[in-house]
């Protein structure tokens, strides 16, 4: 009788040293992935253009997909929306009902919008059944993304690691040849022009540089297979989308392709967040490129940017599952931009004009910024208070800003952070216009008008500072673990 009770207690031992074993190789990270079809299901609805589309011109599904990370004592959500730019309001919403399912601190979720110019927009509170639906639909949807992602965490590693993409970012804003700069919407000069054309006899050279760094944050299970991953790029959406037709753009084509890069299962999420992009497009301005037939050149970058995703991955040499997690979250105010009293008394003489033949001289939007710039003026309130986040992931950081911010921030930020990689998100909880450095701001521009950029000139500088200092103080706290 002694032999069976002492082999069963050998084999006791053995199963608990191989479970210890086990669980000291999967570590104390947990994470799970998922994507929710957001498209839209009441028609019509609208597009960004005004124009109605119906369920045929849904060329292809729209999504929200999260990550959820939890080592035990913090737990955190990234999301991504295929769409335009989502409102803070609106996404508070779906962070509220995500926080009362899960127990994740609203504060410890990042939403980021990929700004597809060719999604429906996503807070219509009134209009059409199918708008107003459409804002309930996203809001349920991203709120089940994290749900989702949070019950199906399961034991995991992370990697981080970037392959640059450099033949499809290009800078939009250009120096042009002597007098070939037209006037601006409010009757003065720009030193820059955006999206000037492609003629070489009118160009000069790019007004700022580009980020050619696709970033990617690889999640694997306990048995090493893909389960997750959370890209970035610092490239607008592409375009190119057949007339009333509904895209994900590039963000989209990029997620549906990464499972076949990794040979992954398919329960693997990848989604594709929007870098600090404001200024850079897909258009080579100096290179005669063929005509593209609709959407070919949104499937052509996401190949590519697919094809940088695998190769940055295979760069990874192991996945982490020791680290541990930590996020700050700051609200800052920035002051809302002014008139001066000569740029209102300009708009109003603008705003007055009846006469067609009159109106027809004037710059090109310029009665569309003559009422942006007296609302600008008539606006009570002083202060626009944003929200900036910023993760930390075992030794990688991201960042989240919630303006279309120009990519020489993105690159500061980078080059100053105290991680060896920081990945900036852009229109991450919310969308507020565009956030050019200072010097952007002297040069003119779109991106720089007042009614585009709705903060004070100086706001890139003020949310820099306090995106590095906020880690900083995530790597100090790491240091002290």
């Amino acid at each position: 009788m002694k032999r069976p009770t002492l082999y069963l207690m050998v084999m006791f031992c053995v199963n608990a040293i191989l479970l210890a074993t086990s669980q000291a190789e999967a570590g104390d990270l947990r994470a799970g992935a998922s994507a929710e079809d957001v498209s839209p299901q009441q028609f019509p609805v609208s597009l960004r253009s005004g124009k109605a589309l119906d369920a045929s011109a849904i060329h292809d599904p729209l999504h929200a997909r999260a990550i959820v990370l939890d080592d035990g004592e913090t737990t955190l959500a990234v999301a991504v929306l295929d769409a335009l730019g989502a409102p803070p309001e609106m996404l508070n919403e779906a962070k509220q009902i995500a926080a009362e399912k899960t127990g994740i601190s609203v504060h410890r979720m990042l939403i980021s919008s990929t700004h597809s110019h060719s999604t429906p927009p996503s807070n219509r509170t009134e209009g059409s059944p199918g708008d107003v639906a459409y804002r309930e639909l996203l809001i349920n949807g991203l709120a089940q993304a994290i749900i989702e992602a949070y019950e199906k965490r399961e034991p995991a590693a992370v990697g981080v690691a970037s392959h640059d993409l450099q033949e499809e970012v290009f800078n939009r804003r250009w120096f042009l040849k002597p007098g070939k700069m037209p006037a601006n919407p409010f009757g003065k000069m720009d030193i820059v022009k955006m999206n000037p054309g492609t003629n070489p006899e009118v160009l000069d050279r790019p007004a700022g540089p580009t980020d050619p760094e696709l970033m990617i944050l690889s999640l694997q299970n306990a048995k090493r297979k893909p389960l997750g991953m959370l890209a970035n790029y610092a490239l607008h959406y592409v375009g190119g989308v057949a007339p009333r037709h509904a895209s994900s753009d590039y963000f989209g084509e990029f997620s549906r392709l990464m499972p076949s890069r990794l040979r992954a299962a398919p329960e693997f999420v990848a989604m594709m967040s929007n870098g600090a992009s404001g200024d850079i497009n897909n258009i080579p301005f100096l290179v005669n490129r063929p005509p593209r037939e609709p959407f070919e050149q949104i499937g052509i970058v996401a190949r590519k940017a697919a094809d940088a995703a695998y190769f940055a991955y295979k760069k990874i040499d192991s996945h982490d599952s020791n680290i541990t997690l930590d996020m700050i979250e700051r609200e800052v105010a920035l002051r809302y931009r002014r008139p001066s009293e000569d740029d209102v008394i300009a708009a109003r003489k603008v705003l007055s004009i009846t006469d067609e033949d009159k109106i027809s001289q004037l710059p090109k939007k310029a009665e569309s910024y003559a009422r942006q710039t007296i609302r600008a003026h008539e606006r009570e309130e002083e202060f626009l208070t944003v929200t900036i986040q910023a993760i930390r992931i075992g030794n990688f950081a991201i960042v989240g800003i919630p303006f279309e911010t120009l990519v020489e921030i993105g690159l500061e930020i980078k080059d100053k952070s105290p991680f060896s990689k920081t990945m900036v998100i852009g229109l991450a909880n919310g969308r507020h216009g565009y956030l050019p450095p200072p010097e952007q701001h002297r040069l003119g521009g779109y991106e720089t008008w007042l009614g585009t950029n709705i903060v004070q000139e100086d706001a890139s500088v003020i949310l820099t500072e306090n995106l590095l200092e906020m880690l900083n103080e995530l790597q100090s706290s790491m240091k002290n673990d």
